[in-house]
């Protein structure tokens, strides 16, 4: 029994150092994918100028459905958006993995349903995106500013459940990070520990 143990975590530990950290206050990595929404090319070279936040998703996580069951993540999204804030779903599940959208019709009729207000959605099937920022979890969160610099990487929140009910009374991470963006103030938490099913690349 023990055996098995060791190997699964020491499977965990290869995995976690080929996914090598990706440094805030330094240039964001690059990307870049088709938008299933508008069919246009997207990368951050092309959003230059502006705040941008990537959401690694899944939809089948349950930690992602805590967010959009209740409504919390689509705020966000519509909040970000007013103060003209780029935000990009990632989906990096592998063919046959959980959360796996095969195409832009299924991704647009998963973000229709969760009546999602991410202004792009990238589907990174083969995780090129994913292993350039070493995103580990759904959620994961990016934000890049206007001049291409990784400002805040990490969870969403303090909160480390799926329970919808710890929503209330979390640090968002997220929020905080772009309201000192938004008045030229530096962020006081830039780096956290993401949480959240594991990304099944």
């Amino acid at each position: 029994m023990l055996r098995p143990v060791l190997s699964f975590l020491t499977t965990l530990l290869i995995a976690g150092s080929a996914l090598a950290a990706v440094t805030v206050g330094e240039p964001a990595p690059a990307f870049s994918g088709t938008d299933v929404l508008s069919g246009e090319p997207i990368s951050n070279e092309s959003l230059k100028g502006k705040t941008v936040v990537l959401e690694w998703n899944n939809p089948d996580c349950p930690f992602v459905k805590k967010f959009y069951s209740v409504g919390a993540m689509q705020a966000l999204q519509a909040k970000a958006a007013r103060n003209g804030v780029v935000w990009v779903g990632i989906n990096s599940s592998a063919a046959g993995k959980e959360g796996y959208l095969k195409d832009a019709a299924q991704a647009k009729a998963a973000l229709a349903e969760r009546q999602s207000n991410t202004r792009h959605y990238l589907l990174d099937h083969d995780g090129r995106i994913g292993h350039a920022y070493a995103a580990k979890t759904t959620p994961h969160m990016f934000i890049i500013d206007p001049q291409g610099i990784l400002v805040y990487q990490g969870a969403i929140d303090n909160k480390p459940s799926a329970d919808t009910a710890d929503i209330a009374t979390a640090t968002n991470y997220v929020t905080e990070a772009l309201n000192a963006l938004k008045h030229g103030k530096p962020i006081k938490t830039a780096t956290t520990q993401p949480y959240g099913c594991f990304i099944k690349y």
